[in-house]
């Protein structure tokens, strides 16, 4: 995939970019692979915002999406590379000779025709091909990878990511996440060869308001720019600074901009051999 620009023709179009969709093979999801999907607004059951700044939003249906692909020692053809409104990277529909049919990330590379398979046995590490941790070669950049054995894939999904297996030692196999992170994971664990499709997906530039709330992003309003009930930095005459003794907050009272929300004593600390590199600011 590539960015286009186009002309500054409106106040909106000169600052924005937009993804090409040259990699796109099929336009319309697979039907029996999709599901209706409810706009929650942020809000969970019991109707409370737990997410600020989400609503509105176009329509979209929700594509099922198979990450735990625990069909073992079955040969699966890529048929259709498709876009995915809920997620940033691509997926592509496969199908099993007997006829079955799956959505499962796409990775880098991956074309039309090409045969993927996943095993517990192993198989060669070509990208798209699904095996335990153990059997990958050391060195190499896989996705989708599990946390917990059978649970199927819960971290590296977003467009252009990839954790490199650096060693397997005992039990665990120590990887390099794309957060710099260096994390113990159960050898047994089934990560996928690659890395996910759509890297250039970071390089957009929205350009406008009216793009993001086509995409369900409504306002963020700067606390400073709210009165002292709405917010700890509310407040004062003009321009006024955050000032506040105990340094900035959020508008519940916590310690916020540059503070690690990793809670101490974390039950999984354990895991982590090396923690995540921090940005300069």
């Amino acid at each position: 995939m590539a960015v286009k620009v186009y002309k500054p023709t409106t106040p909106g179009r000169r600052k924005s970019s937009v993804q090409d969709f040259s990699d796109i093979t099929k336009k319309r999801p697979e039907k029996s692979l999709i599901a209706p999907m409810k706009s929650k607004a942020g809000r969970n059951n019991q109707g409370k915002i737990t997410v600020r700044h989400r609503g509105g939003g176009v329509k979209k249906l929700y594509r099922v999406v198979d990450f735990k692909r625990y069909d073992l020692d079955v040969e699966f053809e890529v048929k259709t590379i498709e876009y995915d409104p809920n997620r940033n990277a691509r997926i592509m529909m496969v199908q099993s000779e007997a006829g079955k049919k799956a959505y499962y990330l796409a990775p880098q590379g991956i074309e039309v025709g090409q045969k993927i398979v996943c095993s517990k046995e192993g198989v060669e590490a070509t990208t798209g091909n699904r095996m335990p941790l153990e059997k990958i070669p050391v060195g190499l950049f896989v996705y989708n990878v599990e946390l917990t054995p059978g649970k199927g894939g819960q971290i590296v999904r977003g467009a252009g990511n990839g954790a490199q297996l650096q060693v397997i030692e005992g039990k665990y196999a120590q990887m390099k996440l794309p957060s710099g992170e260096v994390r113990l994971i159960q050898k047994e664990s089934f990560a996928t060869v690659g890395m996910v499709s759509n890297p250039d997906y970071r390089l957009i530039r929205w350009g406008k308001a009216g793009r993001r709330r086509m995409l369900g992003w409504r306002p963020i309003v700067k606390g400073k720019n709210m009165n002292p009930v709405d917010h700890p930095h509310g407040g004062g005459e003009g321009h006024s600074p955050i000032g506040l003794r105990g340094g900035p907050k959020t508008k519940w009272g916590k310690k916020a901009m540059g503070v690690k929300t990793r809670k101490k004593g974390k039950w999984s600390d354990k895991f982590v051999v090396k923690g995540r590199k921090s940005k300069k600011r």
